[in-house]
């Protein structure tokens, strides 16, 4: 899949990895989605739709030993490659990424081993963003998740966009929070032009 774009192309890859559709974090980023320009495209990929086996870590057994991705992988693969701009949506579970996304960011170990598939060379210059919901007020927890996709970026030669919290407790809280729908309606287009 060719991931060339014209000058001002913008593709953004949504990548929901909350254990319930339409969560708190779901509802967050599709808000801050919408105030994206019309120009900007989108695609939108459930992490629980599409489950990966667990990592096994090969880099030590000898080169090419990674084996080209097939099935969930591949797709997950390709749609990254694609993408200009990566959203991570995930909830704050243990002070962390959701599993879904912590398994997802494992496979780039394997990824980057793949002959042919380029992907550290390939991922520079792309934008992530972080976007989660928590169960305090207290935004410095989130701290351990937005490290870890800050210092991913960071690995890859990635532009870090920045990062959309909110507060949610319980299913719908987050509609209460208005300073984050406030975030949201802002988060992408001060940095997004069409």
């Amino acid at each position: 899949m060719s991931t060339t774009h014209r000058a001002g192309e913008r593709k953004f890859l949504f990548l929901l990895a909350g254990s319930r559709p339409d969560g708190n974090t779901e509802t967050l980023v599709r808000r801050a989605a919408a105030a994206l320009p019309e120009n900007v495209e989108q695609q939108w990929l459930r992490l629980s739709d599409l489950p990966l086996p667990a990592f096994e870590d090969r880099r030590h057994v000898g080169p090419g030993v990674y084996p080209e991705p097939a099935g969930n992988a591949r797709v997950l693969l390709d749609a990254t490659l694609a993408a200009t701009d990566l959203v991570i949506a995930s909830p704050l579970y243990w002070y962390s990424l959701s599993a879904s996304a912590k398994l997802y960011l494992d496979h780039w170990s394997g990824w980057m081993r793949v002959p042919g598939v380029d992907f550290k060379p390939r991922m520079a210059g792309k934008t992530m963003w972080s976007v989660s919901t928590l169960s305090s007020e207290d935004h410095a927890m989130a701290g351990p998740l937005i490290g870890t996709l800050r210092n991913c970026a960071d690995y890859l030669t990635m532009h870090w966009g920045g990062s959309l919290l909110g507060y949610a407790n319980a299913p719908g809280q987050i509609l209460a929070d208005t300073e984050a729908l406030r975030s949201a309606d802002s988060f992408f287009p001060a940095t997004v032009r069409p």
